[in-house]
């Protein structure tokens, strides 16, 4: 497979981003019809959720996996690569599968066109949606975890026979699409819930609550709930990650261990745990309590409070809402509870159309310096629009003119016993992973920059070490 080849594949896939999102299962489902229906060749178990279902989905592809079953993960958006979205155990889909399977999957769109069958060209999330389906099926997966791209009940990927159904949280988001109350977005997040599954569904407000559990009611899919049949317990932070119990229905599994920081987590950890159990229950296999150790252990997911260096500690986090940037801003405070904010720096880079004030807001105490960078993305705001809303939250606001640049000042501003965060956006936390690597993979951040120069970005930095405490 030629680079080309696949850079031009991608190009053409990343365009149709251009045209938006259009809800609705017809276009997927002629699709993966005339795929010969791949999504009903597994079992899966189905997460969306406000926040943290990319999380709860790479836990519980881990419990399975430590499990022995073969297991495909569909996840969005990338950081780096396309391919990071479509993943078998611990493979991602190779270059040559996505050019073949674009190609075979835009064959098949533009007959089912001229036939009348669809009335429209699938977007990008309905193609890589069957895309990802047809391989798992292909490559042989014994069980699926696939997070929503937004909503649910009429998300593309609400064509599965899925085994449980997750809840993680249910906020103000997209309002534009799912409607301007918890209760609408309930309603669409709660479409994932179909008869003959169980669910297992994260703390809700009242509003949201009320919507979950009538839907769940009429469609006979009996719950558990995070904080009553689901709890987590005696949670312990470490320099390994954190160690904490959950509490399921006829089982406690005690001493687990896992790799990532966030208090957040060990709730998204007994989510995936308990959809896990279920799935499991609904498949004729029973919850292993070494097997989840082993998965837990293994749990992998860049950009999220991810630690990459040490004194001064560099936090990578992809938080773009005011919520998720409570979240975080809660977690450093226990992770670095010594750190004077003199001495901390922010990196901060948003898409338009983010409550910028609010998540500044969550933000500010944590740090004096704010550096503002622009985002790989048409649809950016520069740093210019975003000083605005700085100003008056932090002492010092600096601009500067790409991600690296901004990197290298948010760092020397950055005192020895503070830490810097780099925090706003996928685009953003993408791009400094990125770096100036050569791997192959075309910058295809947004659609809009296809072909466009930007000032690159440094080299990544790496992880730090681990040590015991």
């Amino acid at each position: 497979m030629e680079p080309d080849e696949y850079r031009a594949t991608l190009e053409g896939l990343f365009r149709r981003r251009r045209f938006g999102m259009r809800p609705g299962l017809e276009v997927i489902g002629a699709l993966l019809e005339a795929l010969r229906h791949p999504e009903r060749a597994y079992p899966a178990i189905h997460v969306t959720g406000s926040k943290g279902k990319g999380s709860v989905s790479a836990i519980a592809q881990a419990v399975l996996r430590a499990h022995g079953i073969r297991t495909g993960l569909f996840t969005s958006p990338h950081l780096v690569s396309y391919r990071e979205r479509i993943r078998l155990d611990d493979r991602t889909i190779s270059r040559e599968e996505v050019v073949l399977g674009v190609r075979r999957i835009d064959r098949i769109a533009e007959e089912l066109e001229r036939s009348g069958r669809i009335d429209r060209a699938p977007t990008f999330f309905e193609v890589t949606t069957a895309l990802g389906l047809d391989w798992f099926r292909a490559e042989g997966a014994e069980a699926a975890v696939v997070e929503v791209g937004i909503g649910g009940r009429l998300d593309s990927t609400n064509v599965l026979d899925t085994k449980v159904g997750v809840l993680t949280t249910i906020e103000l988001e997209h309002t534009d699409v799912l409607g301007p109350t918890l209760a609408s977005i309930a309603t669409e997040k709660s479409g994932i819930l179909h008869p003959g599954a169980t669910g297992v569904v994260g703390e809700l407000a009242e509003e949201a609550a009320e919507v979950v559990e009538r839907r769940a009611s009429r469609a006979g899919v009996p719950l558990w709930h995070l904080g009553r049949e689901v709890e987590v317990l005696n949670r312990e932070l470490s320099e390994e990650g954190q160690t904490f119990t959950v509490r399921l229905p006829g089982a406690t599994l005690t001493d687990l261990t896992l790799p990532l920081l966030g208090r957040f987590q060990p709730a998204n950890a007994a989510l995936a745990i308990a959809a896990g159990a279920r799935f499991l229950a609904a498949t004729g296999g029973a919850l292993d309590p070494e097997a989840v150790r082993r998965g837990l252990a293994s749990v992998r997911w860049p950009g999220r409070l991810e630690r990459i260096r040490r004194r001064p500690d560099l936090f990578y986090d992809v938080a773009h809402t005011p919520e998720s940037a409570r979240a975080i801003a809660q977690s450093l405070a226990e992770v670095a509870p010594l750190a004077d904010p003199a001495e901390c720096a922010l990196l901060f880079g948003s898409l338009e159309g983010k409550d910028i004030p609010r998540i500044l807001d969550a933000l500010a105490p944590l740090a004096r310096t704010i550096v503002l960078v622009p985002v790989r993305s048409a649809r950016g705001l520069a740093p210019s629009q975003l000083r605005a809303a700085a100003t008056g939250r932090f002492a010092r606001v600096v601009l500067a003119p790409a991600a690296g640049e901004g990197l290298r000042l948010a760092r020397a501003a950055t005192g020895p016993e503070g830490f810097t965060l780099v925090i706003g956006s996928d685009y953003l936390v993408g791009e400094l992973v990125r770096g100036d690597a050569d791997d192959g993979e075309p910058d295809l951040s947004d659609p809009g920059l296809a072909g466009r120069s930007l000032a690159p970005s440094p080299p990544p930095e790496r992880p730090a070490r681990r040590s015991r405490a």
